[in-house]
């Protein structure tokens, strides 16, 4: 899953961005309001962590900003101002939950996780093909009983190719979800970490399920394989 974090203390950035990034979320950085305008109405982001004082726009024009521009993302919204007023002003600004500061890491990733599985309709708590199931929540994988150990930007990826069973998903849609800005796409980094899955959910397993489409990109069967 890719984050958007907008920040423009250097020291906050830096520390979500990292501690992110361990839970397996690409993250890209903006610093201030139109940076962050810009970003989320160019990039598919599938969620934004944003601090609502920042060089202006403030983070509540921002918000305002992207739900005009029809830019749906869930919005986190992150101040240290907890008055009542505030969290009113936000949530009407369109962000869809609101953590004042100071807060603790392992609460803005439970608050992640809940507004990335929102709409059970496209987000189910658990996400399956066949007997192959992946639960967000938990950073969990298995296939049947079998418990499958994946790093953080494989689960990321399986979880990309989850959402999106039966769907052909080129490479720039793989690296837009899985890989930040940073990423310059002259590797074939996504090839390498497709061939990791398919080493630990499929083949282990006397599997198929994720398949490479010649000229297009890769689909996960949505029976599983």
């Amino acid at each position: 899953m890719r984050v958007l974090v907008v920040d423009d203390d250097p020291k906050m950035a830096s520390v979500l961005k990292r501690a992110l990034e361990h839970e397996g979320y690409a993250v890209d950085l903006a610093t201030d309001g139109t940076e962050a305008l810009w970003a989320g109405q160019e990039f598919p982001y599938d969620a934004i962590v944003l601090d609502a004082v920042i060089p202006a726009p403030d983070g509540f024009a921002v918000c305002e900003g992207l739900r005009a521009a029809g830019r749906w993302m869930p919005v986190l919204m992150l101040t240290g101002r907890d008055s009542v007023e505030d969290r009113i002003r936000g949530l009407d600004a369109g962000a869809d939950d609101y953590l004042p500061k100071p807060f603790a890491l392992t609460e803005l990733f439970a608050r992640l996780r809940a507004l990335l599985r929102r709409d059970p309709g496209e987000r189910p708590v658990v996400l399956a093909a066949g007997d192959l199931r992946l639960d967000p929540a938990t950073h969990s994988v298995a296939r049947g009983d079998e418990v499958i150990d994946l790093s953080a930007r494989e689960f990321s990826l399986l979880e990309l190719l989850l959402r999106h069973k039966g769907e052909v998903l080129n490479r720039t849609a793989i690296i837009d979800h899985v890989w930040d800005l940073a990423y310059d796409g002259t590797s074939n980094v996504v090839d390498v970490y497709i061939r990791y899955l398919r080493d630990k959910v499929d083949r282990p397993f006397g599997r198929t399920s994720i398949e490479t489409v010649r000229g297009a990109g890769y689909r996960l069967r949505a029976d599983g394989g």
